[in-house]
């Protein structure tokens, strides 16, 4: 067995099932957040807007601390434990998700450049929002669940494993959603099914 640091207190070694109910929570979860924090903070700005992002972020690691004895490294790795906080919180916002993606459809469908300017004619930028416009309303008729599913793994960048342990379902429920969404997409933009594959062994 490898000895330990001579400074105890500090941030544990690399790894994503750490101890968590150790004597010293603030050196502990002052690493946890410079480890997550950011790809967490990107997820969710991409889900509720940056500002919306920076509270949940803030609360999501007040809560991972408040509720720091319930973690078992055993059963889940940090890193989905804290999206699986997240995703939580972030259920409070769905209402206003859903109106975001409905008003970027809108938005995306109206010409909002004058006639004579160059950009109108341009047919990228009038297949881009015909794509923004299809993909947005794709994403605001999913299920809360299936949105979930599939925001995590395409923008979380999670695995499927981590997925299942966010939301606390089994992973065979993540993969048939994942199939089924996507299907239903594969007429929309690829930036809504692109993501990396997952990592499971």
């Amino acid at each position: 067995m490898t000895a330990r640091s001579a400074e105890p207190d500090r941030w544990p070694p690399p790894g994503d099932h750490p101890d968590l109910s150790g004597p010293d929570p603030a050196s502990v979860f002052g690493g946890l957040f410079d480890e997550h924090a950011g790809s967490l903070h990107a997820y969710l700005s991409r889900r509720v807007g940056d500002q919306t992002a920076d509270d949940l972020v803030s609360e999501t690691f007040l809560v991972a601390l408040q509720q720091r004895h319930a973690y078992d490294p055993a059963r889940a790795g940090v890193r989905p434990w804290l999206y699986g906080i997240a995703g939580n919180l972030l259920r409070r916002h769905v209402r206003q998700e859903v109106r975001g993606w409905q008003a970027r459809a809108r938005a995306a469908g109206a010409d909002r450049v004058p006639p004579e300017s160059p950009e109108v004619r341009s047919t990228e930028r009038v297949a881009a929002q015909q794509r923004l416009r299809h993909l947005a309303g794709a994403l605001a008729a999913l299920e809360p669940g299936d949105r979930d599913v599939l925001l995590l793994t395409s923008w979380g960048r999670l695995t499927s494993t981590e997925v299942a342990q966010a939301m606390g379902i089994p992973v065979g429920t993540v993969h048939s959603r994942l199939h089924r969404v996507r299907k239903s997409l594969q007429s929309h933009s690829p930036v809504a099914t692109s993501g990396t594959e997952d990592g499971d062994a």
